[in-house]
């Protein structure tokens, strides 16, 4: 059962955003569209569009009729307005938005595409797989006969999601790119340098792109839309100029490309969130662990759990961030990554190995982001949540800065966990306050001197001033001054070994708690 949200979800933000939510949870079973002029029957499970409501009064009537519906959609500023959100939650119905810029009649065959989408997943295929990828290949066969030239279709980041059987006007730049399955970097930088991605960013219908002194065949380009945003685009080798009805007979097959491409999102982003659901059922101990992690493909072997936080990042670009990292992720472990997203930390499952989708793969993969990298110790697959602690607690030293360290695992940072552990155990007694802690403090903040910094150095380096002067950055001879007017100002017995414990105890305390 795909519930309003739910269908939200696959959709996605570009399109649809969910306004009000109702009390009792409907699955959503169909699309209705409410015509002008007359009501429109509606059930339990439907989902229905406001096309003709132009006004509030239009709108809050449309609400009252469809209280039986699981939600009604609406375009601002009518699915944000008050007087129909109260008349909604009278009704019990949910309200969706819809952006401005989307046509109706291509969210209808969306929403139907998301709903067929959702059944294929919930009772299957003939072989347990949809034919999402047959149908983009044979679509490409059809394209290529309306355009009259081999062509391929690509999502926003260049790889090739199909291509059409006949690739008989070819050159070296198509060939690599379909065996590759992507546009080669190379190819990507001629026609970057050409202008032709600026364009596709700009919203141009038809871009024809010349042949070049490489050798490479003039390109006819078509950006594939659908409200506003870039999903892809086609890209057919032609033998030169093309006529303006050739190319208005490519353009035209565009909207119906941007259907076949959402729907396959919507099916990826399903795949997405199921195998979510999954991981924080593993990483919460949930009853069912073992039948989840099954599902998710873990193998009966010690894993771990890597915590990823986002570093220096506004919290405006932090999702964004985060998007990057779960696709980076997902070529770094293969093809079905047991990650989650929760309270802004991304986490992940992965076996400890150094094989294919093991833990050193990942760290190589992560390593070259800027992004916090904490690692539990690996487990069996039933104690999954104390790996999930150990990262999380990991996670939270990096985040301190005090290890100088972006990636680690729980094993490799146990000294500082140690220090910081202690220090907040000792933190909540009260042990700064006691012996001349407080004076060298307040002396360190009146006057801007460093003492406490001079004093916790010279106990971590004892005998070795050098080391010490080295850790603040400093001569050793100002250092040697420091701790003159130091004791003296403290007057305390630095040659009384409990003296200096105590005095380590309590600055450890400073520093990690």
């Amino acid at each position: 059962m795909v519930t309003v949200q739910g269908v939200v979800d696959r959709v996605g933000p570009t399109l649809l955003r969910a306004v009000l939510t109702a009390a009792e949870v409907q699955g959503v079973t169909d699309v209705v569209i409410a015509e002008g002029g007359r009501r429109t029957p509606t059930a339990a499970g439907d989902l229905v569009l406001g096309v003709a409501a132009g006004s509030r009064r239009d709108a809050v009537e449309l609400v009252r009729h469809s209280r039986a519906a699981a939600g009604v959609l609406l375009k601002p500023p009518l699915a944000a307005d008050e007087v129909v959100l109260a008349a909604a939650r009278e009704s019990g119905v949910a309200v969706v938005e819809v952006r401005q810029e989307a046509a109706w009649a291509q969210l209808v065959w969306l929403l139907r595409a998301v709903l067929d989408a959702a059944a294929d997943d919930e009772s299957g295929s003939a072989d347990g797989e949809p034919d999402q990828f047959g149908d983009l290949f044979r679509l490409a066969d059809a394209i290529a006969a309306v355009v009259d030239a081999p062509v391929t279709i690509e999502d926003a980041n260049s790889r090739v999601l199909a291509y059409s059987a006949r690739q008989d006007r070819t050159d070296p730049a198509r060939v690599s790119t379909i065996m590759g399955r992507r546009v080669p970097d190379d190819v990507l930088a001629r026609f970057r340098s050409r202008g032709v991605f600026r364009q596709l960013s700009k919203g141009r219908s038809v871009i024809f792109v010349p042949a070049q002194r490489d050798g490479t065949l003039p390109r006819l380009i078509v950006p594939i839309r659908m409200g506003g945003e870039l999903l892809g685009s086609m890209w057919a080798v032609v033998d030169g100029a093309v006529t303006d009805e050739r190319s208005a007979a490519f353009a035209d097959t565009g909207p119906v490309v941007a259907l076949h491409l959402l729907r396959r999102r919507a099916r990826v982003d399903a795949e997405r969130m199921r195998s979510a659901e999954l991981v924080r059922a593993v990483l919460a101990g949930n009853a069912g662990t073992r039948t989840a992690a099954a599902e998710l493909g873990l193998e009966d072997a010690p894993h771990r759990v890597i915590a990823i936080g986002t570093s220096g990042v506004d919290e405006a670009d932090a999702e964004g961030v985060r998007l990057a990292l779960w696709e980076r992720m997902t070529r770094g472990v293969g093809r079905r990554p047991a990650v989650a997203e929760m309270h802004g930390v991304l986490y992940a499952v992965v076996p400890d190995s150094a094989g294919q989708g093991g833990w050193t793969a990942l760290r190589e993969v992560l390593a070259a982001g800027e992004s916090l990298v904490a690692a539990g110790s690996p487990v069996p697959l039933a104690e999954l949540p104390v790996s999930r602690a150990q990262a999380e607690e990991t996670l939270g030293l990096l985040r301190t800065g005090s290890t100088g360290k972006r990636v680690a695992t729980y094993e490799e940072v146990w000294a500082p966990l140690a220090l910081h552990r202690a220090a907040q155990a000792a933190h909540a007694s009260g042990i700064t306050e006691l012996g001349p802690v407080p004076v060298l403090r307040a002396h360190d903040e009146a006057h801007g001197s460093e003492y406490l910094a001079t004093l916790f150095e010279w106990l971590r380096h004892p005998g070795d001033p050098r080391a010490a002067s080295a850790a603040l950055s400093i001569h050793p001879n100002t250092f040697r001054y420091r701790m003159k007017k130091l004791g003296e100002l403290a007057a305390v017995d630095m040659d009384e070994p409990d003296v200096r414990l105590a005095l380590l105890c309590q600055l450890v305390t400073i520093h990690w708690a």
